[in-house]
């Protein structure tokens, strides 16, 4: 089979997928409202809607707590908007100084409050992204690892889990930066929350990453990606399909381990606007992932 003709099945297979929306068993569907920021502002109740019709059930907070002043909203209106649709507010993308010791204590009191917001949507899990990547060196890399043990246990008190995410420009951005915050952090307490964009453009192998970590997975993000050369981080992000990661081998993972939880399509870019980036990514998950698992 050529190119072109492989091309031609799968527009047709994404044809007759686009009339259906992702299943949302086993593995459930979300978004992250970062996307947003990119195009001028609409009440929350719109990206709502857009979430809906588009069956991505989820959504991952961003810029909390300024999320709510920016849409003026109160927590208990958003709870009331999600669950008047049938939706779900997941996590937040947390972040903060791991990596120094003497801030620890504004860290681990901002965790908490985050958690809180988060008990009002019955929601479980916390995305912790690594500090800045200027803040990179050995001592602080320890610190960091010891303060989400921490977090972990924190976390399971409260009756969370608290997981990695990797990102570029952070201080876990490599894969032996990966591999080495998994050794140095207790998998009893703390977890894994990979993205798979943020894995590829730093040259890790997204599907083997699952993999090596399947018994740590909390949830994911599946974003696409290819190289274009452009030198701007945005031109390297696609709608699901239309890049070069194998989300066919990252389900096999998640099969395996018979998987049940979210995934995050957090795209950074939608270039014929949100919904139709969604669609697109939804008729993907119907159409190639879902014979593989639901």
């Amino acid at each position: 089979m050529n190119r072109r003709t492989a091309i031609s099945l799968l527009a047709a297979t994404l044809a007759r997928a686009a009339g259906r929306l992702p299943v949302n068993k086993n593995v459930k569907w979300a978004l992250g409202s970062n996307l947003w920021n990119s195009f001028p502002q609409v009440p929350f109740t719109d990206i709502l809607d857009i979430m809906k019709d588009t069956g991505f059930v989820g959504v991952r907070v961003t810029q909390f707590p300024q999320i709510l002043k920016k849409y003026d909203i109160t927590t208990e209106q958003l709870r009331k908007d999600v669950d008047k649709r049938g939706l779900n507010v997941i996590t937040i993308s947390f972040n903060g100084p791991a990596h120094d010791a003497k801030q620890r204590d504004t860290f681990f009191a901002n965790a908490k409050i985050a958690m809180n917001f988060l008990k009002n949507f019955d929601a479980k899990l916390l995305v912790v992204f690594s500090p800045n990547r200027t803040n990179l060196s050995e001592e602080g890399f320890k610190t960091m690892c010891e303060t989400y043990n921490q977090l972990g246990q924190t976390a399971g008190e409260m009756g969370f889990r608290a997981g990695l995410h990797n990102h570029l420009g952070q201080m876990v951005q490599n894969q032996d930066e990966v591999d080495r915050c998994m050794a140095l952090t207790d998998p009893k307490l703390f977890w894994f929350s990979p993205d798979t964009a943020h894995l590829y453009l730093a040259k890790c192998d997204p599907a083997h990453n699952l993999e090596k970590h399947k018994s740590r997975l909390m949830m994911m993000d599946y974003k696409d990606a290819r190289f274009t050369n452009t030198g701007k981080f945005t031109d390297d992000i696609f709608d699901l399909g239309d890049g070069d990661i194998d989300f066919p081998a990252c389900h096999k993972v998640l099969k395996s381990i018979n998987y049940k939880g979210w995934i995050c399509v957090d795209l950074d870019t939608a270039r014929k606007g949100p919904r139709a980036s969604y669609e697109r990514s939804g008729a993907y998950v119907v159409g190639k992932l879902e014979s593989i698992y639901v």
